[in-house]
């Protein structure tokens, strides 16, 4: 009774649009009110311990280097280089939009933020040189949601937080899924592209590759700093994130003197606002996954699941449909807290690995930010491009097929995942 409760109170309030964490937070409240064991001070209590975490730290630190380098001329040196790298392709625009998105997805941890500081650039520039509108915000998106495979990665910071799985091996496990992803779908926007007939924006230069390279030296050390410092085992996830911060502020303002100190409190109060919803996503949800331990739902379900099949292969084909319709449904934050506890109750009958799990899951969800109504890469490219999401469905639609085929390696080749991973000693 208290599960059907729980879930039927939340799929109420989902239908009737409330906001993802007050739906949680009162699906949760009604569901301790009928079991009334329990003093609602117990709420406050575990909204407080749901972000009280060292680890969660690095979610608004990562928000705010992010948006520091976005206004720190960062993002303007990073598409220059990508132009000189894939420019001279067909339809050179679409794969620039996504190699600087995979570049800027090194130091952003969101697919949002990736979007939407590439896509103010090189969207309205991919107009202009007569791509559809609907296919120029398509590309971003599916570029923008590299943000949260390649590291760092706020998804995977919050499932290392859920599992306790290390937030570095997450990271270094994103590499080449990452890469994969991005490859591929600069395949599938150049062969688009030719198809359309939109051409390449400058011819391969080796000098002005270089030149770029020299302009955008301290845009690329930003990735070196925090790859670098977490797999050379120097600092930790949350570590790294404030030494991003600290090299982003240091490079706007000394070094591109782009950032000026007036600015900084509107860009941090942006970070803090964007910041501050993941985390109240976060509180609220860890009352709702405090009910389900205590009511033991997550074991419940695990174990009906795990009734369907006791193939390793056809159970882990089973997760990726059901994290596939959950990311089309919920927000990804909301959507690691409701679905890892019922993961790691089947992780023992999947034969893989949690780190491995990690990107699984979280390539999934990224999926899911392509896919609406609540695609927020496809939200935020559809607002930049000027255009309505149903413009760009059906144009996203030869990328989607792509991913899944990438998220099929991801599942079934674990060497793919887990090379980087690994290679540390901790």
């Amino acid at each position: 009774m208290t599960t059907f409760i729980l879930f039927s109170t939340l799929f109420v309030l989902f239908v009737i649009n409330m906001p993802i964490a007050l739906a949680i937070g009162l699906a949760s409240l009604v569901t301790l009110l009928f079991l009334g064991d329990f003093s609602l001070m117990m709420v406050i209590q575990r909204l407080y311990a749901g972000t009280d975490s060292f680890p969660l730290m690095a979610v608004p630190l990562f928000m705010f280097a992010g948006a520091l380098m976005e206004h720190g001329g960062i993002s303007s040196r990073i598409v220059r280089l990508a132009e000189c790298l894939v420019g001279w392709m067909p339809g050179g625009l679409a794969a620039v939009s996504i190699v600087s998105a995979m570049f800027f997805a090194g130091i952003s941890g969101s697919a949002a933020a990736d979007t939407a500081a590439v896509g103010a650039i090189l969207i309205p520039s991919m107009i202009k040189r007569g791509y559809e509108p609907g296919f120029a915000g398509a590309v971003q998106a599916a570029g923008g949601s590299t943000g949260v495979i390649i590291p760092p990665s706020i998804p995977m910071i919050i499932f290392g937080f859920l599992t306790g799985a290390s937030v570095g091996k997450l990271f270094a496990a994103g590499i080449l899924p990452g890469l994969l992803i991005g490859i591929s779908l600069i395949a599938v926007s150049t062969i688009l592209s030719a198809k359309n007939k939109y051409g390449k924006i400058e011819s391969f230069s080796l000098r002005r590759l270089k030149g770029s390279l020299w302009e955008a030296k301290w845009a690329l050390g930003a990735p070196v700093v925090i790859l670098g410092g977490i797999l050379g085992g120097i600092f930790t996830a949350t570590e790294s994130a404030a030494a991003a911060t600290l090299y982003a502020l240091a490079v706007g303002l000394m070094v591109h003197r782009q950032l000026s100190l007036r600015e900084l409190p509107n860009i941090f109060v942006r970070a803090s606002i964007t910041s501050s919803v993941i985390l109240f996503i976060i509180a609220t949800a860890s009352v709702f996954s405090w009910i389900m331990a205590i009511e033991d739902i997550p074991g419940r379900i695990a174990a009906n699941f795990l009734t369907l099949s006791d193939n390793p292969g056809i159970l882990l084909m089973l997760i990726n449909i059901m994290l596939l319709i959950a990311g089309v449904f919920l927000e990804t934050t909301a959507a690691l807290i409701l679905l890892t506890p019922i993961l790691v109750n089947v992780l023992p009958s999947l034969g893989v690995d949690i780190i491995q799990l990690g990107v699984i899951v979280v390539t999934n969800l990224a999926i899911g930010m392509l896919t609406p109504p609540l695609g927020i890469c496809l939200i935020v490219s559809s607002g930049i491009a000027g255009c309505r999401m149903e413009d760009m469905v059906h144009r996203i639609l030869p990328m989607l097929l792509i991913l899944l085929v990438d998220l099929m390696i991801i599942t079934y080749w674990p060497p793919l995942t887990l090379f980087f991973p690994d290679l540390l000693n901790y």
